[in-house]
């Protein structure tokens, strides 16, 4: 197999803390790929040593074999399938499933669904790796510009806030489907990262998933407005 940049980011795994990347025997690297790693100093490992030896429990001691019931939480620990973190990453799924189908059925908005897709997929990565989520743009907008839209709409697209309706067309319906799989994979995520006592475990996740099911509605708020965010106020308001 040929890993291309994309590839590589996707099966980043964490050995004791680093990032590092098996590849099997036969498997090569575009150039890329390998100045990618080259440059984040993240080592290549032989794909015969991806496999621990033993698996550590979160609880505490060891495991020699991988019991069914149990999956990957991180590098060599295990945890049950139904952990919130794993659940979590379920929902993420889902929602990777809904945006594909969204690209598909609805071609005008494949770039943006696009975008939101592998921002996705690098949440998850991140939250694998146990790396943090900066404020990086999406959509062209930051995490403040995308709430100013969403909390004023009329403002920016000459379109009110609206509950989705048979008459709205099949767009909207599709990515409506979208942004009802991002906010369940929010209240996932806050399950998953909020301690007992209620403290965000990461916050930044939180942030980022809240900034997810906002942009899918603003696309939605856009398609019923029929065109593109009105320019006459100023992004910086």
């Amino acid at each position: 197999m040929l890993y291309t940049l994309e590839a590589v980011r996707e099966n980043l795994r964490n050995r004791q803390g680093k990032r590092v990347f098996f590849l099997g025997k036969g498997d090569s690297l575009t150039s890329g790929a390998r100045d990618f790693l080259l440059r984040e100093r993240i080592d290549i490992l032989p794909a015969s040593e991806a496999k621990p030896e033993k698996y550590r429990l979160m609880g505490g001691g060891w495991l020699e074999e991988k019991p069914e019931h149990m999956t990957h939480l991180n590098g060599d620990t295990l945890v049950p399938k139904t952990h919130p973190r794993i659940l979590f990453r379920g929902k993420l799924d889902t929602l990777e499933a809904e945006l594909l189908l969204c690209q598909q059925e609805c071609p005008r908005y494949e770039k943006e669904v696009g975008e939101v897709l592998a921002f996705v997929r690098e949440l998850l990565r991140r939250e694998v790796l146990a790396e943090p989520i900066g404020d990086e743009p999406l959509l062209g907008m930051t995490e403040s510009e995308i709430r100013r839209r969403s909390h004023f709409p009329q403002d920016y697209y000459g379109q009110p806030h609206f509950m989705p309706s048979v008459k709205d067309g099949p767009v909207v319906l599709r990515l409506n489907r979208c942004r009802c799989a991002a906010r369940e994979a929010e209240l996932s995520a806050a399950e998953a990262f909020t301690d007992r006592e209620g403290v965000p475990t990461r916050e930044d996740l939180l942030r980022a998933m809240n900034r997810l099911s906002s942009v899918l509605y603003l696309l939605m708020i856009r398609e019923k407005a029929g065109g593109e965010p009105q320019s006459g106020r100023k992004t910086g308001q």
